[in-house]
């Protein structure tokens, strides 16, 4: 790159020069020379300190990463004949972990000669969609996956 336009340490502008003349300007004040802009035309150069500017770039990803909020995935298991108390309980749990902003799978486990009975476990998963549909929406619809039928409830978004 010949020439860039370089901007100096208080943030004026400088105009385009050749490189070598930017890089004696900049070690003339003891700054580096640091290139902000590559894709333009001519290249954009800042005549700063390098350590502080990656103190500041290091501080803002730090920052940024503080702010990003993990989504967990919970596992609820039910069985095809869970009982009602029972029922109400893991409904409470499920209720917790999608207030906590978490989305939740729910799983249906058919064991020997349940398999036959799939529309219970379909039942069970409809009751927990009704039960829940004010405070979540239904991401993945209840399918049949082997001896297990599953379905996965995210939170809804508040606005």
């Amino acid at each position: 790159m010949p020439q860039v336009r370089v901007i100096d340490a208080e943030g004026n502008q400088l105009g385009i020069m050749p490189t070598k003349d930017a890089l004696s300007a900049a070690e003339a004040i003891g700054l580096d020379l640091v290139e902000i802009a590559a894709t333009a035309a001519p290249p954009v150069c800042r005549i700063m300190d390098y350590g502080k500017y990656k103190y500041q770039m290091s501080k803002k990803a730090k920052d940024a990463k503080k702010k990003q909020t993990v989504i967990q995935v919970k596992e609820m298991k039910l069985r095809g004949k869970t009982e009602e108390h029972d029922f109400q309980f893991k409904l409470r749990n499920i209720k917790r972990f999608l207030s906590e902003g978490n989305k939740v799978r729910v799983f249906i486990v058919f064991k020997g000669r349940e398999i036959t009975h799939t529309e219970l476990g379909m039942g069970m998963l409809k009751r927990v969609a009704d039960e829940i549909k004010d405070i979540a929406a239904i991401e993945a619809p209840p399918k049949l996956e082997g001896r297990n039928m599953t379905m996965l409830v995210a939170p809804l978004q508040q606005k």
